[in-house]
């Protein structure tokens, strides 16, 4: 077994995050995180107290750093229009891009975080809670750009919008490999550059046309 102290930590969030990714909360055990961790299973108590804790580090230590990345794109974007209003489409570039730029060029060390994120987002016994903690803040700022953007845009059709760019966003972190099959391999749900040029463009259309809908 490893014992540097200050490598355990991240060896026992690092196996966290991957073993939580592929079988979920409940199918994995602090034996098998400690195991794959190389590291002694009281370690993981001392370091953690609870499985439960353990989880939650697992999606705090990096929901901070990509919430940062997103707002400081949307900062920037704002900042360039001093005399007008992004769009739409920018401001969804800038909730997105962060996200699937770290998939673009580092994927290895973000897949399985954002598997993970695509599992909790969809889970009824995770997904109001968890979501809502650690990313709820980021997303209404974003939110309140898309107002200014769409002044009119009625409250529901506002958040149902958010609601189905997240249900694309998390399909697209899963990397299920199903339009892969459907298209007969001219899509790949890997292909993280191709899903770059495309998402806030569909995104974007789709808030405006809703928004626009008076019905």
């Amino acid at each position: 077994m490893k014992n540097n102290p200050e490598s355990t930590k991240e060896r026992l969030l690092n196996a966290a995050e991957e073993l939580f990714a592929i079988d979920g909360f409940s199918a994995v055990t602090v034996r098998q995180i400690a195991k794959k961790a190389e590291a002694d299973i009281s370690l993981v108590y001392y370091h953690f107290k609870s499985k439960r804790n353990l989880f939650e580090e697992v999606l705090m230590r990096r929901a901070k750093y990509i919430n940062e990345l997103r707002l400081n794109e949307l900062e920037k974007i704002e900042q360039r229009h001093t005399d007008d209003i992004p769009s739409v489409e920018e401001i969804i570039y800038a909730f997105v891009h962060p996200l699937l730029q770290k998939l673009h060029e580092d994927h290895d060390e973000w897949k399985h975080y954002f598997s993970l994120i695509a599992m909790v987002n969809n889970s009824p016994s995770w997904g109001g809670e968890m979501m809502t903690k650690y990313f709820d803040p980021l997303v209404h700022r974003f939110l309140k750009s898309i107002k200014r953007a769409l002044p009119n845009c009625d409250e529901a059709d506002l958040y149902w919008s958010y609601h189905f760019l997240s249900g694309a966003l998390t399909l697209t972190f899963a990397e299920t490999g199903r339009i892969d099959n459907l298209s007969d391999g001219v899509c790949r749900s890997s292909d993280m550059k191709s899903i770059i040029e495309r998402l806030p463009k569909f995104v974007a259309a789709g808030f405006t046309s809703l928004c626009s809908d008076k019905r």
